[in-house]
């Protein structure tokens, strides 16, 4: 096989990635934004002030179904990024496993829903502070936590990579980072006082689609290094 048959294999192979990873990663945003769809049942949330998670507790009417959404969506996810490679964006590996822990932790809180209703039932939200709730509740704490974590530092990994550049995804950047700044607070305030949940919750998931799909885009736009033609020089179009 002569050089010029390997490089034109290879860049079929890695066309071929790239549109399984965008199929991947599309099918398992819109398994992530299950949420869009609830406004569609007015009854499912009994007050804007609750939090979409709750939805998710047993007992609640297509509560299994959106446990399996999320648990799809970290498990497609993961594989979307793993087929891109952690050296698919030059100076973003960290980025990558980041995105990676934030795919895990979403397929594990889809496995370990709440066990009340935190938000909107104060005796839940009492025995939760005080650690009187089994183990899968706090479980599904601790997911939530390095999902939100996760992704907000692949968030900031991508503002200070990509500052200074006029292009449009570090644009987008930028306004997510400083939203970032505007709505972590207004979360505190929604879990701590119950107020505006799924108005801020809807705000966090939209943000969190926007850094994935930002983070899919740069790392299979034509010239970016991908794993499966790592070390080898770009093609020229």
């Amino acid at each position: 096989m002569t050089a010029s048959t390997e490089r034109m294999a290879a860049e079929a192979l890695s066309a071929t990635r790239r549109r399984t990873a965008w199929c991947l990663a599309i099918l398992g945003l819109v398994l992530y934004n299950w949420w869009v769809a609830v406004p569609l049942r007015p009854s499912l949330l009994v007050s804007p002030n609750e939090l979409f998670s709750n939805l998710e507790v047993n007992g609640q009417p297509y509560a299994s179904w959106m446990q399996h959404a999320d648990f799809a969506s970290g498990l497609l996810l993961f594989a979307a990024f793993i087929i891109v490679g952690w050296q698919s964006l030059d100076g973003g590996a960290l980025e990558w496993l980041l995105l990676l822990a934030f795919a895990f932790a979403g397929a594990a809180g889809g496995i370990l829903p709440e066990q009340c209703l935190d938000t909107i039932n104060r005796s839940c939200h009492l025995d939760e502070i005080e650690l009187r709730l089994g183990g899968a509740q706090y479980l599904h704490i601790v997911a939530g936590i390095i999902e939100f974590a996760s992704i907000t530092a692949v968030l900031y990994l991508s503002y200070r990579r990509t500052r200074g550049e006029p292009s449009r995804i570090a644009t987008l950047y930028r306004w997510l980072y400083f939203g970032a700044w505007v709505f972590y607070p207004l979360l505190a305030v929604a879990y701590l006082f119950v107020l505006g949940g799924s108005f801020v919750e809807a705000a966090f998931f939209t943000g969190f689609a926007l850094v994935i799909i930002a983070q899919l885009r740069e790392r299979t736009t034509h010239g970016s290094r991908h794993l499966w033609v790592a070390r080898k020089p770009p093609l020229n179009c």
